[in-house]
């Protein structure tokens, strides 16, 4: 006989068996036994009521309290007054198992100086802004919001992200061509499938460019090759060279040296895209709205909106956590890319959705990016300052611009030995990959560090500096 019951005030329901030729009484307390035994019920979880667990497995209420009393007796649940039985916390120990196999294990702890580069400060995300966006979300959404999704996503946040790219970022934007995604790496792996579909055998990055985004487009069975960049962007001659149809680029502020594409640069892009109809430029536009000394270029995809599928997401903005990014594509590449989408995750989750667009219609998305502009500035002056106190000789290379900022240091040093001398020191600091395990410059984020914490991590930086020459 099998009984499932609901575990009091929020907690799981419990699937009891009661084996047959077993009398009543001993099976309810054998049942219980084995659940703890196999830790389908963990310390601390409630138990049903005795009645309600009588009730649940068709026995006497009788029979219950007595197996309840039995297992407390024997360590293996507790009473607590006036709150129920739970599953005691140091439950009888069990031949080939225990509690600690169960555990997650921990995540790894982040040093006190991390500058750990392209993510925003958590602390500033605008709860109240997003809670009263949730609330309303809740309040006034019919009943259909909560069904399977669109796999292109709600058309609120599509229609007020369409609004935001025209007026912000200067683009060429219809809801229709917009679609949801779960942040910039899904953005990818869809466009990649779509086009590994169509055809495509190869695609372009940047040189250096974020190791993540390379490992997620090789997944996609396309082949990966590299673009140099210098001070005015990507090569394009060497674009051309390269056999690949399409680019993922960062023309705004590339990631992670900080230049921006010349004005001569990017004609010489959207030249080679109009070459050929399947040629296609990704715009990762990841950190567009942090530019301190003046307001950035538009969009590419405002140009040529045929040859370009522009990606962003509010992992920059608000919080990675989020998981809400957008890609604008060109008409050719809508069904293919939504179809990607509708096979990889049916659509992204909506309330969050629609609470974006909430913040984005009522202004209040313009209002924290605001703030976070003017603090992300102090915090980069900040970093400046310390540099020229603490490392005479380095110098900052890039825009004045993004969450992150390459130091060029006064002489190189070994990757390895710079590791082990900062984590001594409490510090991370993200090395650019140079010749012969050397690095001759730092890829340091600032944006997640309080002013103060910038001036230490950076005194602590000098002395593993020193010590790793």
């Amino acid at each position: 006989m099998t009984g499932t019951t609901s575990i009091g005030q929020a907690s799981p329901e419990l699937l009891l068996e009661l084996r047959p030729g077993t009398g009543l009484g001993r099976g309810v307390e054998d049942a219980l036994r084995a659940a703890v035994r196999a830790r389908r019920v963990t310390a601390g979880t409630r138990l049903p009521a005795t009645r309600v667990l009588a009730r649940d497995l068709g026995v006497s209420r009788r029979l219950v309290v007595e197996a309840y009393e039995q297992l407390i007796a024997e360590g293996w649940l507790e009473a607590r007054q006036g709150s129920g039985t739970f599953v005691a916390g140091a439950a009888p120990t069990v031949a080939g198992g225990g509690a600690a196999e169960d555990a997650l294990p921990a995540a790894p702890e982040r040093v006190p100086y991390d500058f750990f580069p392209g993510e925003p400060d958590l602390s500033t995300f605008p709860r109240d802004a997003w809670l009263r966006a949730l609330r309303d979300v809740l309040r006034e959404a019919p009943d259909a919001v909560l069904g399977y999704p669109d796999p292109a996503g709600r058309p609120e946040l599509r229609t007020a992200l369409a609004a935001h790219l025209r007026r912000v970022r200067g683009a060429d934007a219809q809801p229709a061509r917009v679609l949801v995604v779960s942040g910039a790496r899904q953005g990818l792996t869809l466009l990649g499938r779509a086009l590994a579909e169509a055809g495509h055998e190869r695609i372009a990055v940047e040189r250096p460019s974020l190791p993540q985004h390379v490992a997620v487009l090789r997944a996609t069975g396309l082949d990966v090759v590299g673009v140099r960049v210098d001070e005015e962007g990507l090569l394009v001659e060497d674009l051309d060279r390269s056999g690949a149809d399409a680019i993922v680029a960062t023309p705004t502020h590339q990631m992670p040296l900080g230049v921006a594409l010349s004005p001569a640069r990017r004609a010489e892009l959207l030249t080679w895209a109009s070459a050929r109809d399947e040629r296609l430029i990704v715009e990762d536009d990841y950190d567009a709205e942090y530019r301190y000394d003046r307001r950035p270029v538009g969009a590419l995809q405002g140009v040529a909106p045929a040859q370009v599928a522009y990606l962003g997401s509010a992992s920059k903005t608000l919080a990675p956590g989020l998981r809400l990014g957008w890609l604008l594509l060109p008409e050719r590449l809508v069904e293919q890319v939504r179809l990607q989408k509708e096979l990889d995750d049916g659509g992204s989750e909506v309330l969050g959705q629609l609470a974006l667009a909430r913040l984005l219609e009522s202004a209040a998305y313009d209002r924290h990016l605001r703030r976070a502009r003017r603090a992300n500035r102090r915090r980069r002056d900040a970093l400046v300052a310390a540099l020229a106190e603490h490392v005479p000789g380095a110098r900052l290379d890039g825009l004045a611009a993004g969450l992150h900022a390459i130091v060029r240091l006064p002489d190189p040093v070994d990757i390895v030995a710079l590791a082990a001398a900062t984590a001594a020191r409490g510090v991370a600091a993200t090395p650019l990959p140079g010749r012969d395990g050397r690095t001759e410059a730092l890829i340091l984020g600032y944006a997640r560090l309080s002013e103060p914490a910038i001036g230490e991590g950076v005194r602590r930086l000098a002395a593993a500096l020193a010590d790793a020459a």
